[in-house]
């Protein structure tokens, strides 16, 4: 065969692409990273938009990298911002568990003898239940708050997707006291809108543990549901103090916080 007739050859194989059968052309884009997909293969033509479109690319998608999960199948009414949500799903809450000392957080209140870190468990202490968990913030006498302000838009969540489909946001938060020492635990998460106006709140009332309890961690948590349109931040708060006014770190301890938004996997 001439050079020129394997060019012809070669754009006419080119020329054919928009000739493959359509459950080739999902196999093939279901290959793509979605942001490409939605960007840049949607424009290409109206047939790669139409494709990109289909309920089956982003049902294959899921079933690619792990989302896909088969007793959902009948409930999940868009498989699209089904795998936007399991694709972005992470713990919003950076440092959680003091591995960088207090980087990411704000010490709103840092009084008596000030936040701490120490390591599990801790002198009168108990070791919690998730063993990749080393660390903890301990507070003092004095009044100690520290708090995470999150943009929704900065983690990838553009504002359309938190308007119409409002996914779950979940918040938990570990905490535990010393055996010898009494003490109290307050948190406080906010949805914020554009302008920082608290569109719902999550605010239960403080736990006060006594002296002499089984210092154990335990886990609180709060999921977020139909909340009004316009959420575009998350301000995280947590902390305490011990309640018998003991010079040293006898308060509240904390760690393993965390955010994240829908869908439960």
């Amino acid at each position: 065969r001439t050079p020129a007739a394997s060019r012809r050859s070669y754009r006419s194989v080119m020329a054919s692409i928009g000739d493959l059968p359509e459950d080739v052309l999902v196999e093939l884009l279901s290959l793509v990273p979605a942001r490409d997909l939605v960007c840049t293969c949607r424009l290409v033509c109206s047939q790669w938009r139409d494709v990109v479109d289909l309920t089956t690319l982003w049902k294959r998608k899921c079933q690619r990298e792990g989302f896909y999960v088969h007793s959902l199948d009948r409930s999940i009414s868009d498989w699209k911002v089904y795998y936007m949500l399991c694709y972005l799903k992470r713990n919003l809450i950076k440092n959680p568990c003091a591995e960088e000392k207090f980087k990411h957080w704000k010490l709103d209140k840092n009084e008596g003898d000030k936040w701490k870190i120490e390591n599990l468990p801790g002198a009168h202490g108990q070791t919690i239940p998730d063993p990749t968990v080393y660390k903890y913030f301990v507070t003092s006498y004095g009044p100690c708050f520290k708090s995470q302000f999150i943009t929704l838009q900065k983690e990838g969540y553009w504002n359309q997707l938190m308007d119409e489909k409002r996914p779950e946001i979940v918040v938990k938060d570990w905490y535990a006291a010393r055996f010898d020492c009494g003490c109290q635990y307050e948190l406080t998460v906010r949805l914020l809108s554009e302008d920082y106006l608290v569109l719902e709140e999550f605010h239960p009332e403080p736990v006060v543990i006594e002296q002499w309890s089984d210092a154990m961690w335990r886990e609180i948590s709060h999921t977020f549901r139909n909340y009004p349109p316009g959420v575009r931040h998350i301000w995280f708060q947590h902390g305490g103090q011990d309640t018998q006014f003991w010079a040293g770190w006898y308060g509240i301890r904390v760690t393993n916080s965390s955010i994240t938004i829908g869908p439960l996997t």
